[in-house]
């Protein structure tokens, strides 16, 4: 069997899966934002939230740099210095940082001392779509 062909095939479903959480539990962030002072309802966002962003999201995360890595290292180091691989890694590094900025909220949350409106939680929905456009135009067309 190809070995880059089944770590890129496992790294696609990482991603995949990472990608889902990255864009949904901002998103659950601007229901629990706007709900109202019923602590049953806020208990159910606060269990969504915690299984989402620890059952789903973060083995999926390790699960795609790992494969990302292996990909890397089947392909060869040396590509590490072609500027689109550049691009792409600096593009990751942001995702993940910006998903160690969800779990932030989520304490946040949990905590009962959340800092943002649900219209940041709106904005900040887009950042992974951002990036993913990103990510994907550049690893396709390796334009530079």
């Amino acid at each position: 069997m190809n070995s880059y062909l089944l770590f890129k095939s496992l790294h696609l479903i990482a991603v995949i899966s990472w990608m889902a959480g990255l864009l949904y539990l901002p998103r659950i962030f601007v229901y629990h934002a706007d709900a109202t002072k019923s602590s049953e309802l806020k208990e159910t966002f606060k269990l969504m939230e915690k299984r989402l962003y620890f059952y789903i999201m973060n083995p999926a995360m390790i699960l795609s740099w790992i494969f990302g890595v292996l990909l890397i290292h089947s392909i060869g180091i040396e590509t590490i210095q072609q500027k689109w691989l550049i691009i792409k890694l600096v593009s990751v590094v942001i995702l993940t940082l910006y998903h160690f900025f969800l779990l932030r909220c989520l304490r946040g949350f949990e905590l009962e001392v959340n800092q943002y409106s649900s219209k940041f939680y709106r904005i900040a929905n887009e950042v992974p779509t951002l990036l993913l456009i990103i990510i994907i135009f550049v690893v396709v067309f390796k334009p530079l």
